[in-house]
């Protein structure tokens, strides 16, 4: 350890550590705190005896060969994790209606022409608009830097561009909640089966975009180790710079000096920490960092004030089980299978009430059979979930307002299990229930324990016009040096989401004392010039790409 370093980030999760990687190799002197005993915040996943839980990932997005993620990874080695294509995607579940949609959307097109015959025609425009909206989509990934490293001309340029790619998405964006998505696809199909593919889904484009990312196959799976073997990577890559990682220590205060940052305080067991710093990166839950950790301002007490009105997305409830044979013996396969009622409020999908929420159920050991010991499986269902639910899940508060996790809540997290468990019997007729070796049960309760995170939520402010007009998402704060990143500078969630704000806010970094390393990172970015440019620059330090020789080694 060391008491001063070019840059701090705070939060070691898949932004916090892309954040490192990459101003490692810019050639930036890095500290991670993270408060948790482990890496790699929703990606960390668990490991029970021989049984390892791959929680977070239903699936990724722009994660293969031409993704953003992918061409960020690159910048900082070609022994990133690799993925793999998804040839089963998604199932839709409910009593009326079971359909596959494939790596091949045209077959779940024509599936839907032969059982709704009346409905050809709004059927062929549905696909088609979502053909056209992937298309136009694969031209976000060269539109991913922030107007906040822009200058004026460039802005202009940049939102010209954005326009032109988002005209198709235009007539379908204002359709938003029960009444408007209803609305909305009744300009393409009016029968009610149809719609109840859909019924979970509280805005158009979110009915549309599945099939639009089939399209451009835009659907990946983590390759062997599943999601954690970002983290790892990224961890080993921060490690091979000699830049640290300090686990169990939470960051109690933003060090400042004429509004400028400083450093940080810390906790460790039970001691005070200083560390020294020019520029913080935080990707924490911004309403905490604004709240707790720096000094309050007219622009700050602003900022907190929009934060608090913000649509932040749900939390979630999964339970995680491990069973006495491959999941695919009881009719589990790849894919997503998605189960939803139909004859119930598009927001009731997304309370935590296990009769009626929106289930999402998936075997990461049918997608990696080194999840799970030989001949055995497991299996994730899961819930989108309010924390508020049933009493804040049954749980008690102590003298400083915490949550307290006794009897009450482990008895409502057994009971909520069965009846989940049960549900998803039934619709899938099958049984879960004999081959259960264990299960873990997580509630929003465990998810703002681990993360922090409001309400528990798995990733952060929502897109939408509210959020927009509110300007909850950014970059730079009212102190100087220090920067967000994370599902707190851009709105939307996800590992696209994450990478892309890491490599935004290193970019911010390097704009202050760097001008030719920004210069090249830039047209990077923007598509302008290529990687092998980049690497002649020689303004980036060297890799030696070693991580998929010596991936089992551990730093933690």
């Amino acid at each position: 350890m060391k008491d001063n370093y070019d840059v701090i980030i705070i939060g070691a999760g898949i932004s916090g550590l892309t954040n490192s990687a990459l101003l490692s190799k810019f050639g930036y002197s890095c500290c991670v705190v993270e408060k948790e005993p482990v890496i790699g915040g929703y990606l960390q996943g668990f490991k029970r005896g021989e049984f390892v839980f791959d929680t977070s990932i239903h699936w990724l997005n722009q994660c293969g060969e031409n993704g953003l993620v992918t061409k960020i990874f690159k910048l900082i080695g070609t022994d990133y994790p690799k993925t793999v294509s998804m040839p089963n995607i998604h199932r839709f579940k409910n009593s009326e209606t079971n359909y596959l949609l494939t790596n091949n959307p045209n077959l779940l097109k024509e599936q839907l022409i032969n059982d709704f015959p009346n409905e050809k025609k709004g059927i062929i425009k549905f696909f088609k608009v979502a053909h056209k909206i992937g298309k136009t989509s694969l031209e976000f990934k060269n539109l991913s830097r922030t107007t906040e490293s822009m200058s004026l001309f460039e802005k202009i340029k940049h939102g010209l561009k954005i326009l032109k790619t988002i005209i198709p998405m235009i007539p379908y964006a204002l359709y938003d909640g029960d009444e408007a998505v209803t609305k909305g696809l009744n300009k393409f199909f009016k029968d009610k089966k149809l719609h109840n593919l859909f019924a979970s889904e509280n805005d158009l484009l979110s009915c549309l975009f599945p099939i639009a990312w089939a399209y451009i196959n835009d659907y990946q799976m983590p390759i062997t180790g599943g999601g954690q073997t970002y983290p790892k990577w990224l961890q080993y890559v921060t490690k091979y710079f000699e830049n640290d990682i300090i686990l169990k220590s939470t960051v109690t205060k933003i060090l400042s000096e004429n509004n400028t940052v400083k450093g940080l305080e810390y906790l460790k067991n039970g001691e005070t920490h200083k560390i020294y710093a020019k520029y913080i990166i935080s990707t924490i839950d911004s309403e905490t960092l604004y709240e707790n950790l720096i000094p309050k301002t007219k622009l700050s007490q602003k900022i907190i004030e929009n934060l608090k009105k913000a649509t932040l997305y749900y939390s979630g409830a999964t339970i995680s089980i491990a069973i006495n044979c491959p999941a695919k013996e009881i009719g589990i396969g790849d894919e997503l299978t998605s189960i939803t009622l139909s004859k119930i409020k598009r927001n009731e999908h997304y309370t935590g009430n296990p009769l009626k929420s929106a289930i999402s159920i998936i075997s990461p050991s049918e997608r990696d059979v080194t999840l799970a010991p030989k001949n055995k499986g497991t299996i994730n269902i899961y819930i989108p979930a309010d924390i508020s639910y049933n009493n804040y899940w049954q749980t008690d508060r102590d003298e400083n307002n915490n949550f307290v996790r006794g009897e009450k809540y482990k008895k409502h997290k057994e009971e909520f299990a069965k009846i989940l468990i049960k549900r998803v019997e039934n619709e899938l007729k099958t049984d879960i229930t004999s081959h259960i070796i264990f299960y873990d049960v997580s509630t929003p309760i465990t998810y703002l324990r681990y993360t922090g995170n409001k309400n528990g939520t798995i990733m952060g402010a929502r897109p939408g016009k509210k959020n927009m007009q509110l300007k909850v998402a950014h970059y730079k704060t009212p102190v100087k040096n220090l920067f967000l990143s994370g599902h707190w500078a851009e709105l939307g969630g996800g590992v696209p989401i994450a990478v892309q704000s890491a490599i935004n806010s290193s970019l911010l970094v390097v704009q202050q004392d760097n001008n030719k390393l920004f210069s090249i990172l830039k047209k990077y970015i923007d598509d302008e010039i290529n990687l092998e440019t980049v690497s002649k620059s020689k303004l980036l330090k060297n890799y030696n790409n070693s991580w998929q020789i010596t991936s089992n080694k551990s730093f933690v």
